[in-house]
């Protein structure tokens, strides 16, 4: 069939030509030369009907052109209505060709494979959709979707039986749910941050944590808030904890009672002798059994300060005097400009960070690359002991802060899990990374 370009540069070649040489071959060759020939007379009409012809030819032949018009103009209108049907969503047209190979053939089967790559991946989405809605539904956390307007979007199973006794919570306010629920879970979910929150449910005591994030779906703002059931995995925690802090005590008490008993045991029978030579020992077991008992009574105070730390008292703070009394109880190399004066409680930070200190001296490293470093970022004072000891694996990275936790064979696992404890009671955190030439890093992050 040729292409469509070639059927319209033939058509106007033609358009051209024919009429052209009809026009010629009635009035100057061959026509007139065979009359000639013939002897016979050109009659006069014959001039008028090539001038005629010459006149009606093209338009005979833009009416014979209308078998390749028709299709192009059918074509469109279809395509026109196979792009309305994708806009409302349906890709399930087809245009059918009628077995040309020419460009409209070929843009019918172009159209024809994008209608079924859209259908395939509708068909996909609509699958992945009713995946994760099953799973949504399904799972035992909590979960409510909110628009801008606190409007509820999503609301899975769980949330429904937390919130309404199972009731659909979708297109409900969530401000006017809110204001049903207990006081303890109303003002977590009235506040932006995460919390932990306890209910009472049927007679038991429940854990929740929630969680609230942020975020713009299909452009808009939204808000999703997931609330977990803890309490089953607290309570394993807290008996793990519990098993940790007696094994620890445990061990540290016979590490201590062992040579106390032994010593007090040798003092006796020492004094029962009454020998001079007997006598003069006499002040060395009570001296070894006093070290003991101090180390002893120094081990309990460090749990009865963890366990009983006080709320801090801010006050402003002049880095020149604070620096040099923490000088007094630790080595250090500060680098790095003074900041402004900043808000602490002098106590706690100075103990916090003599605890690090000590822990970077321990580590190993080169004593005089124990560094301090203060700086701001935005409303932020930032604290970082330094050193280059050998660093941490990740595996105690994860775990260095928690209580009792501890990789030396005489630690409580006490000093960085109170140093947390300050941070946070102050609203800040405390972080510990690698340096990437070597040693560890400890980040202390205090409001400003």
């Amino acid at each position: 069939m040729g292409s469509l370009r070639a059927r319209l540069f033939w058509l106007l070649m033609a358009s051209a030509v024919v009429p052209l040489a009809c026009y010629l071959g009635l009035t100057i060759w061959p026509l007139p030369e065979l009359l000639h020939w013939l002897d016979w007379p050109l009659p006069p009409a014959l001039a008028a009907a090539g001038i005629t012809l010459l006149l009606t030819t093209p338009l005979l032949l833009l009416l014979l052109s209308q078998n390749l018009f028709v299709p192009l103009a059918r074509l469109l209108r279809a395509l026109e209505g196979a792009v309305l049907s994708y806009r409302d969503g349906d890709y399930s047209l087809t245009i059918v060709s009628d077995g040309g190979v020419d460009e409209l053939g070929e843009l019918l089967r172009l159209h024809n494979e994008l209608g079924h790559s859209l259908r395939e991946q509708r068909q996909h989405l609509a699958q992945r959709e009713l995946l994760l809605d099953t799973v949504v539904q399904n799972t035992p956390v909590a979960l409510i979707l909110t628009d801008a307007q606190e409007i509820v979007t999503i609301a899975n199973i769980a949330a429904r039986q937390l919130i309404d006794e199972g009731r659909s919570l979708v297109g409900a306010d969530f401000d006017v749910l809110r204001e049903q629920l207990p006081e303890a879970m109303r003002q977590a979910l009235t506040s932006s941050e995460d919390c932990l929150f306890s209910l009472t449910l049927h007679g038991v005591d429940e854990t929740f944590h929630l969680s609230q994030r942020d975020f713009r779906l299909q452009g808009r703002p939204h808000r999703l808030r997931l609330i977990r059931r803890m309490t089953r995995e607290l309570s394993r925690q807290e008996v793990a904890t519990w098993k940790r802090v007696l094994r620890v005590i445990s061990h540290e008490l016979n590490n201590s009672l062992a040579p106390i008993s032994s010593l007090a045991h040798s003092g006796a029978e020492l004094a029962r002798r009454g020998r001079d030579e007997d006598r003069e020992r006499l002040p060395g077991v009570f001296a070894s059994i006093g070290a003991r008992a101090s180390h002893l009574h120094g081990f309990l105070d460090g749990y009865a300060s963890f366990a009983k730390l006080p709320a801090p008292q801010l006050q402003e703070v002049q880095w020149p005097a604070f620096l040099e009394g923490l000088a007094g109880h630790c080595s250090f190399r500060r680098i790095g400009d003074l900041p402004g004066p900043a808000r602490f409680d002098t106590t706690q930070i100075e103990q916090l960070l003599i605890n690090l200190v000590k822990n970077a001296h321990e580590a190993g490293g080169d004593p005089d690359e124990v560094t301090l470093a203060l700086s701001t970022l935005g409303r932020e004072l930032r604290i970082e002991v330094a050193d280059r000891g050998p660093g941490m694996s990740e595996a105690v990275l994860a775990q260095a802060l928690l209580p009792f936790y501890s990789t030396k064979r005489a630690g409580t696992g006490l000093g960085l899990a109170l140093a947390r404890e300050i941070a946070e009671a102050h609203g800040g955190r405390i972080a510990l990374a690698n340096r990437s030439e070597g040693g560890l890093r400890v980040t202390l992050t205090l409001p400003a």
